[in-house]
């Protein structure tokens, strides 16, 4: 049986679902970022109440912190974090260069300096496929090496070639034991970079696709262009992943484009600065025009934020350092984003995701592209 059923297409936006050992979730879907196996200030049941169906949690911080041992002798990080639905992991790979002063890659592998104790930890495809294994993750990303914006071609070359033969040795690695195995296109900044990594890392035979090494200071017109060269390749009977995106037109940009599932650490950190998403774009809540006002920051919102609480009372919390602040700020992101990919898949299905995307953007103040 496949792990991804596809369910309509209306133009290149899909909705589907996708099989994972601890159960399905539903397409698009939006995966917030737990990456110290929480999700930040949120319990795990008011984040699967929020309409979350699926979970990012990151491989790298967590060997280091609090260590694959202690999480695989608790039962795997879902007994460990307390959260029964699938989870994927990030194999470290971005980490390149989000932790490059402190990270070393060669052809065998990756070296990373701990910034918890300077511990030097070394990941090879092999390892980071086990260590995700070991995790107990749901669905495992191969080990890539992407490359800042800017880089010279010979280094953007250098390192696609290295996440083609990495992608290699993860699937040579990865066990039969029904977790997914997704692969990672990079490819730099160029069609015909992005074109061939596409087809190379097709041709492996992974359970899923990810779009990885954009997103990362290129202009978004660049993002959106290569996305659908990448996208344009790739197997329709898969699901398709854009690593690190967060806010509403992006999702509604590439959901438009055929992208099934994305993560961001965007909802939770708005929140933790007193920014909640609303259908109208970001409300600081920090702001003086949200002292005296009494409605809620979404009237149609059925989160717990929403359904009892006024502006004027979160921007309080936030003045007077209230850790509620965070969690019910960060409650009602999540839940703003998971029912808009929820309609986004209702309007998929029913054959009206233009004019659905077109309205959302013109709440938005923004062009239809």
């Amino acid at each position: 049986m496949s792990t991804f059923a596809l369910e309509a297409v209306d133009g290149t936006a899909r909705a589907g679902r996708v099989a994972t050992r601890h159960g399905m979730f539903r397409t698009p879907a939006f995966m917030p970022v737990g990456t110290h196996a929480t999700v930040k200030a949120l319990h795990p049941d008011e984040v699967r109440d929020s309409g979350v169906g699926v979970l990012l949690c990151n491989a790298y911080h967590l060997a280091l912190r609090p260590g694959l041992q202690l999480i695989e002798s608790a039962g795997g990080l879902h007994e460990f974090m307390g959260w029964d639905g699938p989870i994927l992991t990030d194999s470290g790979g971005y980490q390149l260069v989000s932790l490059g002063a402190v990270a070393a890659v060669d052809d065998e592998g990756a070296t990373f300096v701990s910034p918890y104790d300077g511990a030097r930890m070394r990941v090879s495809p092999e390892e980071a496929v086990r260590n995700q294994a070991r995790l107990g993750a749901d669905i495992l990303m191969c080990l890539d090496h992407p490359v800042a914006y800017g880089a010279e071609q010979s280094a953007v070359a250098a390192a696609t070639e290295r996440t083609h033969r990495w992608a290699e040795r993860c699937r040579t690695a990865h066990a039969d034991s029904g977790r997914l195995l997704f692969g990672i296109v990079q490819g730099g900044f160029t069609g015909e970079g992005r074109r061939e990594s596409a087809r190379t890392v097709t041709s492996l035979g992974f359970d899923g696709m990810a779009v990885g090494g954009l997103a990362v200071g290129e202009p978004p017109e660049l993002m959106l262009q290569l996305t659908e060269t990448v996208v344009a390749e790739l197997p329709a009977d898969r699901p398709r992943y854009f690593m690190g995106l967060g806010t509403d037109a992006e999702l509604l940009a590439m959901v438009a484009l055929g992208v099934d599932m994305f993560d961001s650490v965007v909802p939770t950190r708005l929140a933790r600065n007193g920014t909640a998403l609303t259908p109208s774009g970001h409300l600081s809540l920090r702001n003086a025009r949200s002292r005296d006002d009494l409605r809620p920051i979404d009237e149609a919102c059925p989160c717990a934020a929403c359904n009892g609480f006024s502006r004027a009372y979160l921007r309080h919390l936030f003045a007077a350092g209230e850790i509620l602040a965070h969690r019910l700020v960060s409650l009602h992101n999540l839940t703003h984003l998971a029912r808009m990919m929820d309609a986004a898949r209702v309007a998929i299905l029913e054959g009206g995701f233009s004019a659905f995307r077109a309205d959302a953007e013109g709440r938005l103040g923004l062009a239809a592209g």
